[in-house]
């Protein structure tokens, strides 16, 4: 009887388990498409946005860096103005850059961050030690009344656990941008909202690693909300009322898999964060089951041979990313970090010479990577026995449809038709199909413009 009972409960418990578990996809995911350097260009925005059109984005995110807005950011000594007035300020190529975007059908996301002028600044000295949250706010007050409805999504602050942007990151050898950043977005909060912003405020946009010079994101985010080791209250911090909190989950050349040291998150250790999210909520940190934002993210590829890959690897980790981002139920966002590759530094020597992005989906000379066409049609083939598992999606979809995959067999570079597949108005779909060792998928799809599109190969990968 005690052991029918045992197993009894232990079936119970099992069965309540899975009736827990959230679903298993997300799949009102959207993405953002970050390019500063096509899209806060005169000259260049337009035909950026007309070919991010192209390319399925609806979402656009960019930086709104305090110090190139505001008057005197060199001055040591803060201008006679209204910081909360929105005239005071230059906001001119972001009013352009929302003018083109929404009339495209575009949303934006704002991320309001340092540097800041150094009038703003406790130290006087330069343009991120100790900015002051009091004038934040009244910036933050500024942009709210300025760009209002406009923005869909803001954010505070662009990676403050980063020495470029906040700083100092530690003071004694200790961990010290939590404890900064905390009155900042708490500050920008309410400069936000009594300019009457409704839309989602998000905090974080934390880099994924640290280091003796960057702090560690998931030490950051215990710094902030005022926990210790073990997520519990240190002193008398109340709840930081945010909407979800936004990460930069970047992997290395290792791929998308890489499990890098337990307080850095990256694109393959989003538990951590929701962990760390789901023990700050039960402490009163933050509101329970906060969403995550994933802000900014990339593929370095070659001819980067430190952090890149190959190109066709760029473009499978690229979809692999995405896969794992969308089966992630919490996430709410993907994103891609440049249209074009960083231009490289002439006259160094190799190891130096690729110290920007590579993660673009182009290179710095304009020439289309695989992962272009694999960004409007990502393809993920994952191998689990004898069975290859089939999962990607279309962009843009303007309702169901089907699309052709395509396959190869060992080193041969010619495709047949495996199957038809049907894909849902958000554009994803499902499939399979029998597993050879170096079978090979792409896909081809007809959008409802009539244009057709093929996808570059992809490799088939066990995980």
């Amino acid at each position: 009887m005690r052991r029918r009972l045992v197993l009894a409960l232990l079936l119970v418990s099992l069965s309540l388990a899975a009736s827990a578990t959230p679903a298993a996809a997300s799949s009102s995911q959207f993405t953002t498409f970050e390019a500063p350097n096509q899209l806060l260009n005169d000259s260049t925005r337009d035909a950026a946005l007309d070919e991010l059109q192209g390319l399925g984005v609806r979402s656009i995110r960019t930086l709104v860096t305090w110090k190139d807005v505001a008057p005197s950011p060199d001055a040591k000594q803060k201008p006679n103005f209204d910081a909360s007035d929105p005239s005071a300020y230059n906001w001119g190529i972001f009013d352009r850059l929302v003018a083109g975007a929404r009339a495209r059908g575009m949303r934006l996301y704002f991320t309001l961050t340092g540097p800041v002028p150094m009038w703003a600044t406790r130290s006087k000295r330069d343009h991120v030690t100790r900015p002051i949250p009091s004038e934040f706010q009244q910036f933050a007050t500024a942009a709210g009344r300025h760009f209002g409805g406009a923005i869909s999504w803001w954010s505070i602050w662009n990676e403050p656990n980063h020495p470029i942007f906040l700083g100092p990151q530690y003071v004694n050898g200790k961990a010290n941008s939590g404890n900064l950043y905390r009155p900042l977005l708490i500050a920008a909060i309410n400069g936000l909202r009594s300019a009457g912003v409704t839309a989602p405020i998000l905090a974080g946009e934390t880099a994924p690693t640290g280091s003796t010079h960057d702090v560690a994101p998931l030490v950051f985010i215990r710094q902030m909300l005022c926990l210790n080791a073990s997520y519990h209250k240190v002193g008398h911090c109340g709840k930081i009322a945010v909407n979800g909190y936004a990460t930069h989950p970047y992997t290395t050349a290792g791929g998308p898999f890489h499990i890098p040291p337990r307080e850095d998150v990256m694109i393959g250790t989003l538990s951590r964060l929701t962990t760390a999210l789901d023990k700050a909520a039960r402490a009163g940190a933050v509101p329970s089951r906060l969403p995550i934002y994933l802000t900014e993210f990339g593929v370095q590829s070659f001819p980067d041979r430190i952090a890149g890959v190959s190109q066709p690897k760029q473009s499978d980790y690229r979809s692999i990313a995405e896969w794992i981002s969308y089966h992630n139920p919490r996430v709410r966002s993907f994103s891609q970090y440049l249209m074009t590759d960083s231009n490289p530094v002439p006259n160094v020597p190799s190891f130096a010479r690729y110290p920007g992005f590579e993660s673009g989906l182009e290179t710095y000379q304009s020439v289309k990577k695989p992962v272009y066409d694999s960004f409007r049609t990502p393809l993920v083939a994952r191998q689990r026995g004898g069975t290859v598992s089939l999962w990607g999606l279309v962009r843009p979809a303007s309702g169901p449809g089907t699309i052709t995959v395509l396959y190869a067999r060992g080193g041969s570079s010619s495709f047949h038709t495996l199957k038809r597949v049907h894909y849902s108005s958000t554009g994803y779909w499902t499939s399979s199909a029998r597993f050879s060792r170096g079978i090979r998928f792409r896909v081809r799809w007809r959008n409802a413009a009539g244009q057709s599109f093929l996808g570059p190969a992809t490799a088939t990968y066990r995980f």
